[in-house]
């Protein structure tokens, strides 16, 4: 079925998905645009959110950030597709990773970097947890770094996620990376560990693949940057997500982290109900 089939398809009801207790209100509701009376894949859901993210936000004449990650790629497809009908025209985009530039490459879409283009009309990507204020973990993906870069020039960070993203505090759903130099990396690991703000976690050295966090090699990750990334794994929620991102980046020897708060414009949400969103 067509993404534009299934969005006239449907009809609304998320309120069951977003209970109150995962997130308090805001300032602005949420905005619900979607209700699947149909049963979809998690990778569907994805398509509708990345599609969705471009269609809503992306005008043509445009500089965009593109995002890393599976929820990401839908959205870069989505640009390619636009540009190629001529919906949209006069659009530069600035990939955050090897491997989205590779892909905005194949569909044609135009790149430009931070170096000609340091104002970003929109930038769009995923998140690996979501807290009630829209503070982000980001980085299970290994690109954390372009990713703040890129981002956080943007006059508009639109976040997409499914609903298991969401969570009541940062840390204990997915593990928090940081991103660190090669020179001496056992000692900033243990550095990081031992920070107040993040009393508690585990720190553990990403090895194999640098674009997901599991152990699935022998060597240390390398990311694009050529760095290595420490995942700190928490039981509980961090107390202060603001502090920690300050502390952590005030360390020597990190280059940076995957806490991006008060960057967030508006997180598009995928769930099995539909699609909603919540604005900052």
């Amino acid at each position: 079925m067509k993404f534009s089939s299934l969005i006239a398809a449907a009809t609304l009801s998320t309120a069951a998905a977003f209970a109150p207790t995962a997130f308090k209100p805001s300032t602005r509701a949420f905005s619900i645009e979607t209700n699947l009376n149909m049963a979809l894949s998690q990778d569907e859901l994805k398509k509708m959110v990345g599609y969705k993210s471009v269609d809503d936000y992306v005008k043509s004449g445009m500089v965009v950030g593109l995002g890393t990650g599976s929820t990401a790629y839908f959205a870069v497809e989505r640009l390619g597709q636009l540009l190629k009908d001529g919906t949209l025209e006069d659009i530069v985009a600035i990939p955050t990773s090897v491997r989205t530039k590779e892909q905005a490459e194949e569909l044609g879409i135009p790149l430009v970097t931070l170096d000609t283009h340091s104002k970003l009309d929109v930038a769009i990507d995923g998140a690996d947890e979501v807290d009630p204020d829209l503070n982000l973990v980001k980085g299970g993906g290994g690109a954390l770094l372009r990713e703040k870069m890129v981002e956080v020039c943007a006059d508009k960070f639109i976040v997409i996620v499914d609903e298991s993203k969401l969570c009541d505090g940062l840390g204990p759903g997915f593990p928090l990376p940081v991103e660190i130099t090669p020179f001496c990396h056992m000692h900033t690991l243990r550095t990081v560990e031992n920070l107040p703000s993040v009393a508690g976690c585990k720190a553990v050295l990403r090895m194999g693949s640098s674009s997901n966090n599991q152990n699935d090699g022998d060597e240390v990750a390398v990311t694009d940057n050529g760095n290595y990334i420490v995942d700190l794994h928490f039981t509980e929620p961090l107390k202060d997500a603001a502090l920690a991102a300050t502390e952590i980046k005030a360390t020597v020897g990190v280059v940076d982290h995957g806490i991006f708060c008060g960057m967030t414009t508006a997180v598009i949400i995928a769930g099995a109900d539909g699609i909603s969103v919540k604005e900052a």
